[in-house]
C-alpha cells in the first residue's frame, strides 16, 4: 500500500486520518465499518493488520505523529517512509533511519540514460557528467533535466549543460517541468525553519567555499552561544537544508545554496549580507593566523587593523595539528581570499595571502602559491602599502624561481630589494637579497652567489638575529659545496647546526635542512657513511615534518650515495620516488633528478 503524505508539497499535510481510511477501504472494511474517530481507526487498522504480511509505502512524511499510526501491527510487515525531515520520534517504534544523498556519477547518469534513451546519453558521455554535476547529484533536479531533454528530442546534452552553467539562472531553468519545482519544494522546508535558523540559513549561503566547520557556523551565526548554534544546525539537518558530510562539518548541495543565496538576497539588506560574509572572512584568517603562529612562530608580520578575532577558534596541540588544520581548510582559505579581494577588502585579503606561507613551505604547490602571491601583491598595492607589497615581490620571486621562471624570480627579486630600500627597511632588503642569491645558485651563478651570500651574511650577524644567520650560515654552505669547497662550507654548516639546535622547538624545518647540506657536503669529500646518516636522518625528519619536498631532496642524496657505491637498485629506487614527487609539483628539480635515473638504464 502507497500514501503521498504531502508533508513537503506546498499543501497542507494528509490527515493520518484520512489516509487510515483509504488503506482500510483497499484491506477490504466496508465503508460504513470505518469510524470517524483516529483512535478507534487506528485500533481497527492494528486488528486488520495484525497477521498480514504487507508492504506500506509513506512518501513525503511531515512527522512522526503523522506515521505512526499508519504502522501495520503485523510483525512480518515492512514499512518504508520518506521524508526531507528525520523523523528521529520513530526510533523508539523500532524505525532505522537511512540518509539517502546525492547520487553518485555513474547512478545519476544510469538515471539519466533510463529517461532520455540509453543512446542520446552515450554520444554526450563528458556534458552527461557535466549535467550530472551541476544538477549536485540531486534526483529531483536530474529528473527536471531529464524532462527538458526527454521533451526536445533534437536538444543535446551539451547545450543544455551550456544553459545551465549560469548560476543565476540555474535554479530558474531547473525549476518548473510540469508541475515539479524545486524552489517550491526548498520553500516549503524554509518556511518551517525558525527565525534563526532560518537566518542562519541564509548566511551561510555566503560561504565562500564547499565544506566548513562548526567553529565557522558559529562566527556565520554572529553570536558566542554555541550550544545555541549546534541546536541551529540540528534544525537545518532535520531539514535537509544542509548535509553534514564529518564531524562537525558541513556543505551545501550546490542548489540549495542557490536557493539561500537567492532568498537572502530577497530577504536581507546589503549591510546585512556583507556582515555575515565579512565576519566568515575573519574567521578563516584569525583561525590561521592561530596556525601559522604555531607552524612558522618565528616569522615577521604586519600589523592587522580589522576587528578582534572571533570567540570561537579551533585549538592546535602541536605543529603537526596546525597544519594538517591548515591543509584540510586549503580550499576555503583559498576561496576567502579571492572573496575577499573582490569585494575590496584588500588589506584582509593580504593578509588572506601572507598567513598561508606556513602551509605552502611545508606543502609545495607551486600553482596555488603563485596564484596566492600574485593576488597578495595586487592586494598590497590597491591597499597602499608598500611593505606589504615588498613581501610579496620577495616571495614571487622565491616562487618563480621554483616554477623555473628565473627571469621573471630575478625581475621580482631586484624590485623586492629596491621596494624594501624605499621604506627603510633593512631587514627585508637583506631577506630579499639573499632570495637572489639562492637563485644565482639555483641558476648555475655558483661563484656570484656565494659572493652575494658572503654580503649578506656579514649584514646577518650586524642585525644580531641568529634566526636569520643561521639561515645564512646554511645557504652559504650549500653553495659552497656546489662550487667543489665542501671543507669551507662544513664550518658554515656546523654554525648553522648549532644555531637550529637552539630552535629546535620553533623552526625544526631548517633543521633538517641543515642536515641535506651536510650530507651534500660530506658526499664531496667523500663521506659516504657520513652523506648516508645525515640523509637518511633528513628524510625522517621531513617525513614527520610533512614536507614532502625537502624528503623528495634528502631521497636524491641517497640515490646519489648508492650510485658512488655501486648500488644501482637502490639508487633507482631512491630516484623514482624523488622524481614522482618532483613530477607532481612541478618543480623543475624534476628534470635533473630524472637525467640521473634515466643515465642508471633500466625502466626506473
Amino acid at each position: 500500500m502507497h500514501a503521498d503524505l504531502r508533508g513537503f508539497s506546498g499543501e497542507p499535510p494528509l490527515d493520518p486520518g484520512a489516509a487510515l481510511a483509504a488503506f482500510l477501504r483497499a484491506l477490504g472494511v466496508a465503508a460504513e465499518r470505518i469510524p470517524m474517530d483516529l483512535p478507534e481507526q487506528a485500533a481497527l487498522y492494528r486488528t486488520v493488520t495484525a497477521h498480514r504480511s504487507i508492504l506500506v509505502v509513506l512518501d513525503d512524511a511531515f512527522s512522526a505523529a503523522q506515521v505512526r499510526p499508519l504502522v501495520p501491527a503485523s510483525e512480518s510487515a515492512m514499512v518504508v517512509v520518506t521524508s526531507r525531515r528525520r523523523l528521529t520520534g520513530l526510533i523508539p517504534d523500532g524505525a532505522r533511519l537511512l540518509d539517502v544523498g546525492p547520487l553518485p556519477t555513474t547512478a545519476a547518469v544510469e538515471l539519466l540514460a533510463r529517461t532520455v534513451g540509453r543512446q542520446r546519453i552515450v554520444r554526450e558521455p563528458g556534458p552527461a557528467e557535466e549535467l550530472v554535476h551541476i544538477c549536485a547529484g540531486l534526483p529531483l533536479a536530474l529528473a527536471v533535466a531529464a524532462g527538458r531533454l526527454a521533451g526536445r528530442p533534437r536538444l543535446s546534452v551539451r547545450r543544455l549543460v551550456s544553459e545551465l552553467t549560469d548560476e543565476t539562472e540555474r535554479l530558474a531553468r531547473l525549476s518548473v517541468v510540469e508541475g515539479v519545482s524545486i524552489r517550491a519544494m526548498s520553500e516549503v522546508s524554509y518556511q518551517a525553519l525558525s527565525l534563526e535558523a532560518a537566518t542562519l540559513f541564509r548566511g551561510l549561503a555566503w560561504h565562500p567555499g564547499a565544506e566548513f566547520g562548526l567553529e565557522l557556523v558559529v562566527a556565520a551565526a554572529l553570536t558566542t552561544d554555541r550550544a545555541r548554534v549546534a541546536d541551529l544546525i540540528d534544525e537545518l539537518l532535520e531539514a535537509s537544508l544542509l548535509e553534514e558530510v564529518a564531524e562537525e562539518r558541513f556543505r551545501f548541495h550546490d542548489l540549495l545554496r542557490l536557493y539561500a543565496r537567492e532568498v537572502s538576497e530577497r530577504c536581507d539588506t546589503p549591510t546585512q549580507r556583507d556582515t555575515v560574509q565579512r565576519a566568515m572572512l575573519e574567521f578563516y584568517l584569525a583561525a590561521a593566523h592561530r596556525a601559522d603562529l604555531v607552524v612558522t612562530p618565528y616569522r615577521r608580520r604586519l600589523p592587522y587593523a580589522g576587528p578582534p578575532p572571533p570567540e570561537w577558534l579551533p585549538e592546535f596541540a602541536d605543529r603537526a595539528d596546525a597544519l594538517g588544520w591548515l591543509q584540510r581548510e586549503r580550499s576555503n582559505l583559498l576561496d576567502a581570499g579571492r572573496t575577499a579581494y573582490q569585494l575590496g577588502h584588500h588589506e584582509l585579503a593580504w593578509h588572506l595571502s601572507d598567513v598561508l606561507w606556513p602551509l605552502f613551505l611545508y606543502v609545495k604547490d607551486y600553482t596555488d602559491r603563485l596564484e596566492v602571491d600574485e593576488r597578495g601583491l595586487q592586494a598590497a598595492r590597491s591597499w597602499g602599502n608598500p611593505l606589504a607589497e615588498a613581501n610579496m615581490l620577495k616571495r614571487l620571486s622565491r616562487v618563480h624561481n621554483r616554477r623555473g621562471d628565473h627571469g621573471a624570480a630575478e625581475s621580482y627579486g631586484r624590485a623586492a630589494v629596491d621596494r624594501y630600500r624605499s621604506v627603510g627597511d633593512v631587514q627585508g632588503s637583506v631577506d630579499a637579497e639573499e632570495g637572489l642569491a639562492t637563485l644565482y645558485a639555483d641558476t648555475g651563478r655558483a661563484e656570484q652567489a656565494v659572493r652575494v651570500f658572503t654580503r649578506v651574511l656579514d649584514a646577518r650577524r650586524a642585525l644580531a638575529n641568529p634566526r636569520s644567520t643561521g639561515l645564512t650560515c646554511l645557504n652559504l654552505g650549500m653553495s659552497l659545496t656546489r662550487t667543489g669547497r665542501p671543507d669551507d662550507a662544513l664550518p658554515l654548516l656546523a654554525e648553522a647546526g648549532e644555531i637550529f639546535s637552539g630552535l629546535a622547538e620553533v623552526d625544526p624545518y631548517n633543521g633538517a635542512r641543515v642536515l641535506l647540506g651536510r650530507a651534500d657536503a660530506q658526499l664531496g669529500l667523500g663521506d659516504l657513511d657520513g652523506a648516508e646518516q645525515a640523509a637518511t636522518e633528513a628524510a625522517h625528519r621531513m617525513t614527520e615534518l610533512g614536507s614532502a619536498n625537502e624528503r623528495a631532496e634528502a631521497l636524491d642524496l641517497l640515490g646519489r650515495v648508492a650510485q658512488r657505491r655501486g648500488d644501482h637498485e637502490n639508487a633507482r629506487r631512491h630516484w623514482a620516488e624523488a622524481v614522482a614527487f618532483f613530477d607532481s609539483v612541478g618543480s623543475p628539480r624534476r628534470a635533473e633528478v630524472r637525467g640521473r635515473l634515466d643515465g642508471l638504464g633500466g625502466t626506473g
